[in-house]
């Protein structure tokens, strides 16, 4: 059992100031595996006066220095790489394979990218060739950084690396779920030097600690990436003291698998959706298919999720893990019994735990056809390992049913005709459209639309969030 009670403030490991207890459970057993703390708004205060007076130097430290850092912690990182591999195994749940080649390299991919964007960005520039005016980008200044237990390090990787990177200081909040991922990389920032108060850590539950940092008036920005409902709860919390709020929320990614896609298009969707135990806000849950196909893709679709494996974090092998919590797995079984409920037909999977399981929060991979967009199953983010297959006849109607959804995060896409490939993606209202399975390359923006959120993470984009911009007059060269 590990004992995960303080919290980073300071640039020190300091007790919380009131004991408040919280057991971190193992997803795969049930059982504890370390204690942590759930901090107090004197906790939060505490961070929030160091990161403050820490931002009157750091703010003015040069873009050399902070890419020297962030290479050092970068060195560090790929020292401790299987630490952080065993740290999210044990709290998600996340496959040793998986969490070696997908989720922690996430998090050093984002410290390599940034690292290029920062040495590429200029702070200030000539307005235009005829102008003396000149535009100045200045950190915005003490940063709350809210992340959440899906996709741990690398959300934790896309707000602190950019808050580092353009001289802001911060708190950090990670998921009271899976926290063990963000203390590690709080020992790595401490080892890299960074000065005292310019990162911290604080942890705690969203009404709790989440509640102080997004009403906070000393902070100045709060990033927050989890469910639509917080996102809006944080948004009016914060509306007080008018501080930028970005968001990166929910999401009921349509997948288009037009009769003239690539020959394993329905296996790989299936895939995509499965991967991470479903736990990804763009996955493509709902699959869309041709009319002209649909029979085929709905044999593929199940016979694949019969394909996929549901086992333990520690076992090797290309296999799910469980859901991260028995109210996450709870939820998710109450939406499959929806689907049966409202009469969509179950091709594959169901509630029941997997064959072998009586413990750990497993969720069999699951499969509806005949769904209809108003279904449960098809309106709600379920972010579990489920998928709802929808046919249509035109790709007017498609694009239609895609769109027809309050979130606008990931949709996808697959033709093997280029000219309707671009087409569509005009047409679909999300901040990222996967055409052919495709994923984006580094650096890209990442963001939502309607309430997907707003704000994007990642590259130059990512780097502007952390941004004020000024405009200077009559600069003289």
């Amino acid at each position: 059992m590990l004992d995960k009670k303080k919290f980073y403030i300071n640039g020190k490991w300091v007790a919380p100031s009131k004991a408040n207890d919280l057991d971190v459970i193992d997803p795969c057993t049930e059982e504890p595996v370390a204690t942590i703390s759930l901090g107090s708004k004197e906790d939060t205060n505490a961070a929030v006066s160091a990161a403050k007076t820490a931002f009157e130097s750091w703010k003015e430290s040069s873009k050399e220095e902070r890419v020297a850092l962030l290479e050092k912690l970068l060195t560090i990182y790929k020292k401790r790489y299987n630490e952080m591999v065993d740290a999210i195994s044990l709290e998600m749940g996340a496959p040793t394979d998986w969490s070696n080649d997908v989720q922690t390299a996430s998090g050093q991919s984002h410290l390599e990218d940034f690292i290029l964007r920062l040495k590429e960005f200029k702070f200030d520039k000539k307005f235009s060739s005829e102008s003396n005016n000149r535009i100045c980008y200045e950190p915005i200044g003490v940063c709350g950084l809210i992340t959440p237990w899906n996709w741990p390090i690398n959300q934790i990787a896309l707000k602190v690396v950019p808050a580092f990177a353009t001289g802001c200081t911060m708190i950090l909040k990670p998921s009271e779920l899976a926290p063990l991922s963000a203390m590690l990389f709080a020992e790595m920032i401490d080892e890299a030097g960074f000065p005292p108060g310019v990162f911290n850590l604080v942890n705690g539950d969203g009404a709790g600690v989440g509640t102080d940092i997004s009403g906070h008036p000393d902070i100045n920005l709060v990033s927050f990436t989890g469910s639509t409902r917080a996102g809006r709860l944080i948004s009016k919390n914060a509306a007080e003291t008018i501080k930028r709020v970005c968001l990166e929320l929910g999401g009921k990614g349509g997948n288009i698998v037009f009769a003239d896609s690539y020959p394993n298009a329905v296996r790989d969707g299936i895939r995509n959706v499965m991967s991470n135990s479903g736990q990804s806000c763009d996955a493509p849950t709902r699959m869309l298919v041709e009319k002209s196909i649909y029979e085929r893709a709905i044999k593929e679709a199940a016979d694949e999720a019969n394909l996929i494996k549901v086992d333990h974090a520690s076992k090797k092998g290309d296999h799910i893990g469980p859901v991260i919590s028995k109210t996450q797995y709870d939820k998710i079984v109450n939406l499959i019994q929806s689907g049966i409920d409202e009469g969509a037909t179950l091709a594959a999977g169901g509630p029941e735990l997997p064959n072998g399981m009586n413990k750990g929060y497993f969720i069999k991979p699951t499969i509806f056809t005949n769904v209809t967009n108003d279904m449960r199953i098809a309106k709600e983010e379920i972010f579990g390992p489920v998928l709802s297959i929808i046919p249509f006849e035109t790709e007017d109607e498609a694009i239609k049913i895609v769109n027809d959804t309050e979130y606008g995060l990931g949709n996808y896409l697959q033709t093997e005709d280029k000219e309707k490939a671009k087409r569509v993606s005009r047409k679909l209202n999300a901040g990222i459209i996967y055409v052919n399975g495709i994923g984006p390359d580094a650096g890209t923006p990442f963001g939502g639309f309607k309430q997907s959120g707003n704000g994007r993470e990642g590259g130059v984009w990512g780097l502007e969030e952390y941004l004020e911009v000024k405009t200077v007059t009559d600069w003289k060269e």
